[in-house]
C-alpha cells in the first residue's frame, strides 16, 4: 500500500545536480534544479560547497547538547512560543492533524537582529547554552552558511521561472529563517508513533544535510513513497508551502516523512540539520501573475497573506503554538 510505513518504495531516485554548474552555465543549473522541483518538489545538489568543517563543527556540538541531562536541556525551552529559538523537547512536535506526536527533539537557530530592528518584534533572541563550549559560534556559522547557499539557490529559482534573477533577494535578506538541529533517539520496540510524520514545509524552500542514518521519503505524484538517500556531500532541497503558495503550485510542496528504522537500527539515533528560508515577515504572498493561466487558474484569490500570519497559522496546526 502506498500509505504503508515499511520502507518498501519506488525505485526511482532523483538525478543530483552539481552546484558547479551554477557558475560555469547557471542557465542550466538553473534548468536541472527547476525541472527536479517541478516533478517532485524535490530537488538533491551535489557539490554544494559548504565547508565540511563547519557542518562538522555544528553537528558535533549538537551532539553533545542533545547527550546532556535531561533537566539540563530543559533549562532552554521556552514554553508557548512556538520553538522558535533553543529546545523543542522530544514528543512536542506533530505533522499536520496527526494522531501522535514525532519521535524527535530539537534546537532552532534563528537570525541575529540589531539592538533596533523593526523586525524585533517578530524574531525572539537566541539562546545559547553554556555547556557545550564553542555552540553559538559553530552553529550560528552553520546558519550563516546556509543562508548564503540558499540566496543562491533561489536565484536560480527565479531564473527558472523567468522572474528575473533578482527577484527573490530584498524578500528573504532578513528572512525569519531557522536552522534547525535534529535528534531522533534510537526507537524502542513498539513505539508509539515515527521519527516525523507525513508533512509538508511551512517555509519558502528548505535545504537538508544529510543524516547518517536513513529514513527519509518523499510521496510522489503516483502516491509512491520514494526514498530519498543524498550521496555523500550532497544537499537535498525541497520547496515549501510559502513558494508553493507563491508559485500558484507551479512548484509543488510535496508531502515527505522520516519512518523509523529497520529494527537492527532501531538502537541508533539519527541526527540532521534542515535549514528553514523565510521570507521577510512582512513580506505579502501573493500569486503571481505570470504563474496563472487558464490551465492553471489562481487557487488564492483574494487571499493574499502576510508570510508572518501564514507561518503563525501553521505552528498552531503542529503544535507548537
Amino acid at each position: 500500500m502506498a500509505d504503508s510505513l515499511s520502507s518498501t518504495t519506488a525505485r526511482r531516485s532523483i538525478e543530483p545536480v552539481s552546484m558547479t554548474l551554477y557558475d560555469t552555465d547557471f542557465q542550466a543549473f538553473a534548468d536541472k534544479l527547476g525541472t527536479s522541483f517541478k516533478r517532485y518538489g524535490f530537488a538533491v545538489i551535489a557539490d554544494h560547497g559548504l565547508d565540511e568543517t563547519v557542518i562538522e563543527a555544528a553537528i558535533d556540538d549538537a551532539k553533545a547538547f542533545f547527550a546532556l541531562p535531561e533537566d539540563v536541556k530543559r533549562q532552554y525551552h521556552q514554553p508557548g512560543t512556538g520553538g522558535a529559538r533553543g529546545l523543542t523537547p522530544f514528543g512536542v512536535e506533530a505533522a499536520k492533524g496527526a494522531a501522535t506526536v514525532d519521535l524527535k527533539e530539537f534546537w532552532h537557530v534563528g537570525r541575529e537582529l540589531p539592538e533596533v530592528h523593526p523586525y524585533r518584534k517578530y524574531m525572539r533572541d537566541n539562546v545559547w547554552p553554556t555547556e557545550v563550549e564553542g555552540f553559538r559560534e559553530h552553529l550560528y556559522g552553520m546558519f550563516s552558511a546556509m543562508d548564503q547557499l540558499g540566496a543562491k539557490i533561489l536565484r536560480a529559482i527565479a531564473r527558472y521561472l523567468e522572474l528575473g534573477d533578482e527577484f527573490f533577494d530584498d524578500k528573504v535578506e532578513l528572512g525569519n529563517s531557522i536552522l534547525r538541529m535534529l535528534h531522533y533517539p534510537p526507537v524502542a520496540a513498539g513505539a508509539s508513533g515515527v521519527r516525523a510524520g507525513a508533512h509538508e514545509d511551512i517555509n519558502v524552500i528548505t535545504l537538508l544535510l544529510g543524516a547518517e542514518e536513513a529514513g527519509l521519503q518523499l510521496k510522489d505524484a503516483d502516491g509512491e513513497w520514494l526514498d530519498i538517500a543524498p550521496p555523500p556531500g550532497a544537499l537535498v532541497v525541497n520547496i515549501g508551502d510559502m513558494l508553493q503558495r507563491l508559485t500558484n503550485h507551479v512548484l509543488p510542496s510535496t508531502s515527505h516523512r522520516v519512518i523509523n528504522p529497520a529494527p537492527e537500527r532501531a538502537s541508533f539515533a539519527r541526527y540532521s540539520t534542515p535549514f528553514f528560508l523565510h521570507f521577510n515577515p512582512d513580506f505579502v504572498i501573493e500569486t503571481l501573475p505570470t504563474m496563472i493561466s487558464e490551465e492553471n487558474p489562481d487557487r488564492y484569490a483574494g487571499k493574499a497573506i502576510m508570510a508572518e500570519d501564514f507561518l503563525t497559522e501553521r505552528l498552531k496546526e503542529i503544535r507548537l503554538i
